[in-house]
This record gives C-alpha cells, sequence and structure tokens, in this order.
C-alpha cells in the first residue's frame, strides 16, 4: 500500500498507537514521527519507508479476516432434497438460502429467489432441478475487502481450510461485524 507523508498521524491514530510506539517499530526517533506529523520536516527516503513498512504491517494484523467474519455452522441440504425439504430448512433456520451440499463437495445454492422462481413456474420439484451455480470459496485467512466484493455478486461466501468446508459468511454477517466496529 502506498502512503503519502500527510497520512502518517491518520493512520497511526486509527491504529490507537503513540508516536514512541510507531517509532520503535520503524526504528527511527520519535522526534522524527513528531516533526513529520507537524510538517516541520521531510525525512530521509529510507526513514519514510521504514515509517510506511511499520504501519503497513500493522495494517495487516488489524486487517478483519473471513475466519473472524464466518459463521461456522453450515446449514446445507443435498441435491437429491425436495422443494419442501428446502423449505421446511429455511424456514426453521430463519434463513433465505441454503448451499448445496453432495457427498461434502459443494455443488450449487438454493434460495428463497430461486424457489420462488421454480414454483411460479414449474420448473422441477427437487433442489437439482433449480439449484443455482456455487458460490465462491475462500481461505479462512481472505481479506475483509475481498469478501466484501464477493458478496456484491454473491448472496453468499463459504470458507475452507485445507480443502475443507469450515463455514459461510452472508451480506448479513458482515454488516453485524462492520456495525460493531
Amino acid at each position: 500500500m502506498t502512503y503519502e507523508l500527510e497520512e502518517i498521524k491518520k493512520i497511526r491514530k486509527k491504529l490507537g498507537m503513540t508516536q514512541t510506539e510507531l517509532a520503535n517499530r520503524a526504528g527511527v526517533s520519535q522526534s522524527l514521527i513528531a516533526k513529520i506529523e507537524s510538517h516541520r520536516i521531510d525525512p530521509t527516503y529510507t526513514k519514510a519507508k521504514k515509517i510506511f513498512a511499520a504501519l503497513s504491517e500493522l495494517e495487516k494484523k488489524e486487517e478483519v479476516k473471513a475466519e473472524q467474519l464466518m459463521t461456522d455452522r453450515i446449514i446445507s441440504i443435498n441435491s437429491s432434497s425436495s422443494i419442501k425439504e428446502a423449505i421446511g430448512k429455511m424456514k426453521k433456520s430463519q434463513i433465505s438460502q441454503l448451499p448445496v451440499i453432495d457427498n461434502h463437495k459443494l455443488v450449487g445454492l438454493v434460495s428463497e429467489s430461486t424457489i420462488l422462481d421454480a414454483l411460479l413456474n414449474s420448473k422441477g420439484k427437487l433442489v437439482r432441478e433449480v439449484m443455482q451455480e456455487a458460490p465462491p470459496i475462500v481461505s479462512k485467512i481472505t481479506s475483509i475487502q475481498v469478501v466484501s466484493n464477493l458478496l456484491k455478486h454473491y448472496p453468499m461466501v463459504l470458507v475452507s481450510e485445507e480443502g475443507k468446508l469450515i463455514g459461510l459468511i452472508t451480506k448479513s454477517d458482515l454488516l453485524g461485524k462492520l456495525y460493531k466496529t
């Protein structure tokens, strides 16, 4: 990430750091940080690079990952289930979509919208006949920015670790996390 000198103070405060803490992490003096933040000095390229590297490292540590956003209880259905079963599961769990999983493999997604469309157009009686394409699967260390962008195009994102599905993230999960912070 690229920074401007004027941003150092804002980023440092956002991370909840003192000038001394930033100086120690960057290997520069606290007085240098103070002078840069008050626009009294232009640091050397080497010093600025050290400060920006420290800020970048700290921001990455602070970044929210998929594992922190996800719900670890995956309520799913298999493709050979009836639409009626899918409706029952969604009503019981108060959710609007279900990942379709066959033999521990994600094969699709069924939602209230796809079921309504199927019922109105007499498209079928089984989940496999009405399901949408499978939503994306991300690693548990995927950043909140990537998850957020995926949720603009998909109703949910599944999370995996070593090839095993361990959770899912919906727009509601993301909003809940962002609203708290």
